[in-house]
């Protein structure tokens, strides 16, 4: 019997959570931020069911046949999304979101950053938030490149 060579594979698992935020930059004024934000810059907020899908990447384990165990990505998933971001103002209750405007792109990158702590090192692939059916944010840990 030949030794068979590696296998990759790609697992993902997806929460959901309750949150408000109000779209609203420090960096410009009041009429600007009504201006590019519209009604989503409304001084009482608004809230979305974020959806999040995780996607962890690597080598199928020969002896388990798992690339991670899913109880152990749920529970890394409850300690990065669901205990800091679920029914919370993201603007008040999260201290990441006071200097950093909480559109659903900088909640993927909170949310990649958070888990990039908790997770082996090279495992995450990608991060998925679904603020509505129709708008949703892939995000990979790429950062931009400086021309």
């Amino acid at each position: 019997m030949s030794p068979r060579s590696a296998r990759l594979a790609r697992l993902s698992r997806s929460v959901t959570f309750s949150a408000c935020h109000r779209l609203h930059s420090k960096s410009l004024s009041d009429e600007e931020n009504l201006q590019l934000f519209g009604k989503c810059n409304n001084p009482n907020g608004h809230g979305h069911n974020y959806k999040v899908v995780v996607t962890v990447r690597g080598e199928i384990d020969p002896v388990s046949g798992m690339v991670m165990n899913l109880t152990d990505l749920k529970e890394y998933m409850q300690a990065a999304i669901m205990e800091p971001l679920d029914h919370k103002n993201l603007d008040k209750d999260v201290p990441y979101f006071s200097e950093v405007v909480s559109t659903t792109e900088n909640v993927a990158v909170f949310i990649w950053d958070s888990l990039q702590k908790l997770l082996p090192q090279g495992i995450l692939y990608k991060v998925e938030v679904h603020e509505t059916e129709q708008n949703v944010v892939v995000y990979k840990g790429e950062e931009a490149i400086v021309k």
